[in-house]
């Protein structure tokens, strides 16, 4: 016995061997610990997330599962240094470290538990709202940007740098940072007007200049788009709000301008009936809405007749169908009629003027 305590009496940097071997144990035993309740918390955060549902328990497991090893090293390792007396400078060493560790885990936690509490409000909201989910992207953004650089600010505060003549300087080069990145900058303020304008929210039909499709993503510096031939389109959020756009989803009702001609050879008696036949065509389906029907136009080849309807509903197969429906059946009354589509074509007749003159006179 006296044999162990001479090898373990012997003081190495201001603590006796003993006392190293203590902490050590201690620092172990907490890493073994710290371990084994992350394993644990991730299994089950696993297991919640598989199901359908949200749990209660959903959010704070992924929070905690979260942690990093390298956090949970360097708690074990301040855990052990407490069993020991340090000098006055490595003791303050240690909790520097030791807090400046804890404050970009609290970061990582706070970014966590922002980004999943908005993915779960997107999932609800994209049923009903679905506007709230490119407002919850831009808002997740401003999160993470705040949360850390209040990490960073107090991470230089706890390594000795002043803050306040830190934070005057960064508001005087802030100037000349915002002229060299004020594409950025516009492309940001631009998804701020979006977020809060709302002029499209995803899953809008848009067509901007030559450009159309369906809302994707709404993001910070971009907004992409799915056209209808599959590609996606990316467009810079500062030139999408500086063109022209027009959102088809918005559409309440479609204008229709139909035009038909016919044939010079159409007697007038025939033509009175065809502004009245057009309006019964209209009038025939529900989710139209009839306005007017006129003899339009006396062409150089054609009569040309003009009706104008609504559709009421935005659906453009619908209207489609509806124009369809139109068409067939008025081609079905002309010919019923023996009323002709105007051919493009004009005809010139040629008179011999001598022929004329030499006619006799009777």
């Amino acid at each position: 016995m006296n044999e162990l305590r001479d090898i373990l009496d012997p003081v190495v940097f201001g603590n006796t061997l003993w006392q190293w071997a203590l902490a050590g144990a201690l620092a172990l035993i907490v890493l073994t610990v710290l371990l084994f309740v992350r394993r644990l918390v991730r299994t089950q955060y696993e297991r919640f997330a598989a199901t359908p549902q949200t749990e209660l328990m959903e959010l704070p497991l992924k929070v905690v599962s979260r942690t990093t090893v390298l956090f949970i090293l360097i708690a074990s390792v301040f855990a052990g240094l407490q069993a020991l007396v340090l000098p006055p400078k490595l003791a303050k060493l240690a909790l520097t470290i030791f807090t400046i560790s804890a404050f970009w885990q609290a970061g990582l936690w706070g970014t966590t538990a922002v980004l999943a509490s908005l993915e779960q409000r997107a999932q609800r909201e994209m049923a009903v709202n679905r506007a709230a989910v490119g407002t919850l992207g831009i808002i997740g953004f401003i999160a993470r940007v705040t949360i850390w650089s209040f990490v960073l600010l107090l991470t230089l505060d706890n390594v000795g740098i002043e803050i306040k003549p830190l934070l005057a300087g960064l508001g005087i080069g802030g100037i000349a940072v915002a002229l060299a990145v004020q594409n950025v900058l516009g492309d940001l303020f631009a998804s701020l007007a979006i977020t809060l304008d709302r002029p499209f929210v995803v899953g809008d039909a848009l067509a901007v200049d030559d450009f159309s499709g369906t809302v994707e993503y709404i993001g910070v510096k971009s907004t992409r788009l799915r056209s209808v031939n599959g590609e996606q389109i990316i467009m810079p959020n500062s030139n999408l709000m500086n063109s022209r756009m027009r959102n088809h989803s918005r559409l309440k009702e479609r204008r229709v301008v139909l035009t038909i001609s016919v044939s010079h050879d159409t007697p007038a008696a025939q033509l009175e009936r065809i502004p009245a036949l057009l309006r019964s065509l209209i009038e025939e389906h529900r989710d139209t809405r009839f306005d007017r029907a006129h003899f339009a136009k006396i062409a150089a080849s054609s009569y040309d007749f003009e009706a104008v309807y609504f559709v009421t509903i935005p659906d453009y197969n619908r209207h489609m169908d509806i124009q369809q429906t139109i068409m067939l059946k008025l081609l079905q009354s002309f010919e019923r009629d023996g009323i002709q589509i105007a051919d493009p074509r004009q005809r010139l007749s040629l008179v011999d003027p001598n022929a004329a003159r030499d006619a006799p006179k009777g």
